[in-house]
């Protein structure tokens, strides 16, 4: 008896070491499993989509979408820079995905310029550009030889003289249209007086001139809205619609698709309604 007790001991001790050496070995596999290969952590799993912008509205849309995106598996990265060349730049040579903060004629002419194929990929919203003024309460008030401000760079040189035009203040050439330049004028009553700047001191010009024609995105900071303060806003100008651009060679691509499909969603719709009313969307 005693003889069977010690063997059925000895062999219990057996099994309690065997259990305790393997338990090391469960833990050890158990943490491979959670910070390996087997279950990658989500900033692995996402695609980052690089995308150059300018403040607000252009950013705060971007912002908008970027937790969409996640559910689409991107991860949305803005390089918000500060001025209008960079951008454009950057998309060229490929430091970017894509930019958002410029119309097609603004992009077409930098194409020209440089010898880019930068290429629209979704029309996102039109801001209403308009004319203000410090000096004048109402349009009618605008005096012979006014000072008028507008941007120095082509594309937007003839939105503001389609805008001058709609709000017969002057006449272009015959198909001038968005091409249109200082040169196409062919009537001009009060022998305004132009003065070039560039487009991101517009409004630091409102104590120097009769009327700055301006975005909303440069007229906000001053508390002035297109509907509430202009003494002219623009008509239909659908030509000139903030965009979604990236290059001929990556336009197709999947995430870049994405993005073009959330910025043109319900939720954007929304958020220019309520919190830009001066700019409506494009989609």
């Amino acid at each position: 008896m005693k003889k069977s007790f010690f063997l059925i001991l000895a062999a219990l001790m057996l099994v309690l070491a065997g259990c305790g050496q393997a338990a090391p070995t469960s833990t050890d596999t158990t943490n491979n499993t959670t910070g390996g290969e087997a279950a990658p952590s989500e900033s692995q799993e996402l695609t980052t989509l690089k995308v150059a912008s300018l403040p607000a509205p252009m950013d705060a849309i971007l912002l908008l979408v970027k937790p969409l995106l996640v559910e689409d598996g991107i991860n949305l990265e803005i390089v918000e820079m500060s001025d209008n060349i960079q951008p454009n730049d950057a998309l060229a040579n490929k430091e970017v995905d894509a930019n958002f903060f410029q119309h097609v004629p603004y992009a077409e002419a930098y194409n020209e310029a440089r010898g880019a194929n930068i290429v629209p990929v979704q029309p996102v919203y039109n801001a209403l550009y308009a004319g203000y003024s410090s000096k004048h309460k109402s349009i009618e008030e605008l005096p012979n030889e006014a000072v008028v401000v507008i941007p120095n760079d082509p594309p937007n040189i003839a939105h503001s003289l389609l805008l001058l035009e709609q709000n017969d203040l002057i006449e272009l050439k015959e198909g001038a249209g968005i091409k249109a330049g200082l040169n196409d004028i062919t009537s001009n009553p009060k022998n305004l007086q132009f003065k070039e700047v560039d487009l991101l001191t517009l409004n630091r010009m409102m104590d120097d001139a009769d009327l700055v024609t301006m975005y909303p995105a440069y007229a906000k900071p001053l508390g002035l809205s297109a509907k509430k303060d202009a003494l002219i806003v623009e008509k239909d100008m659908q030509a000139f619609a903030i965009t979604l651009m990236a290059r001929e060679d990556n336009k197709d691509d999947p995430a870049i698709q994405k993005l073009a499909e959330r910025m043109s969603g319900p939720e954007v719709e929304k958020f220019l309604e309520e919190e830009y009313t001066d700019t409506y969307p494009a989609f």
